[in-house]
């Protein structure tokens, strides 16, 4: 082996930040059963201090947490340890990872009818509260795109905010073990496109708007419209 051979094979050292190095923390209290659904977390001051980090890192921890499913956060009550398995969290999709067309397909048609059905329930029985919840994670959105920053973790929200709207526990479920993989490999392989977070906006407006008006018809419409795009690329595409 020459020595350019060596320097391709040499991979470069990874740094965990902080925010990881609590994240696996928490994780490890979640999984070894220390923290058990349903018990509220500390104060983000106290966990700070405690970890010996800013109360930023902490914060984002909690985000990225939510975001899979870990930890749930009510301005009434606290963050607390929500009701999934970490195990259905993190291994459900394991094997569809590297999707072939079939699979893909089939995944994007689940996604399609489940979230236009999730769309039209949570214009049905949303609340005032999760009406605030979905506008926040909406604007969260726009500002990460208007910024030219990655917002999958944004665009998640929005329709886990959603699926919380229906109040079905099987759709939360069914959605928060379908969709952080799929969205992160459509948006990482770019099969929308560059241009599909601009799109996207507009298209989350229109749902926000219908869920508002409790308008259910035009909710299932909207939801229609914002992933028909992936709907029928999803019938070409072969991904890598």
């Amino acid at each position: 082996m020459d020595t350019a051979d060596i320097i391709q094979s040499i991979k470069s050292i990874e740094f965990e930040s902080p925010t990881d190095k609590i994240i696996q923390q928490l994780k490890q209290l979640i999984v070894s059963g220390q923290l058990k659904p349903g018990d509220r977390l500390p104060a983000e001051r106290v966990l700070a201090e405690k970890l010996g980090v800013g109360r930023s890192y902490v914060r984002e921890a909690i985000r990225k947490l939510e975001f899979f499913g870990l930890l749930k956060t009510s301005p009434q009550s606290g963050t607390y340890v929500s009701g999934y398995s970490i195990k259905m969290i993190e291994g459900v999709l394991t094997d569809i990872i590297n999707f072939n067309k079939d699979d893909f397909s089939a995944l994007i048609e689940a996604r399609y009818y489940m979230e236009i059905n999730a769309a039209r329930l949570a214009a049905m029985r949303r609340t005032e509260e999760d009406l605030a919840l979905l506008r926040s994670a909406v604007e969260d959105y726009d500002l990460k795109v208007n910024s030219k920053q990655d917002a999958i973790q944004e665009d998640m929200f929005i329709h886990l905010r959603i699926a919380n709207a229906t109040k079905n526990s099987v759709f939360e479920s069914m959605l928060l073990m379908l969709l952080p993989d799929m969205i992160r490999n459509i948006v990482e392989k770019k099969i929308c496109g560059d241009n599909r977070g601009v799109k996207a906006m507009a298209e989350h407006h229109e749902i926000l708007q219908a869920i508002a008006d409790q308008d259910a018809d035009a909710a299932g419409a909207a939801m229609a419209a914002h992933l028909d795009d992936i709907f029928r690329i999803s019938k070409e595409v072969k991904l890598i």
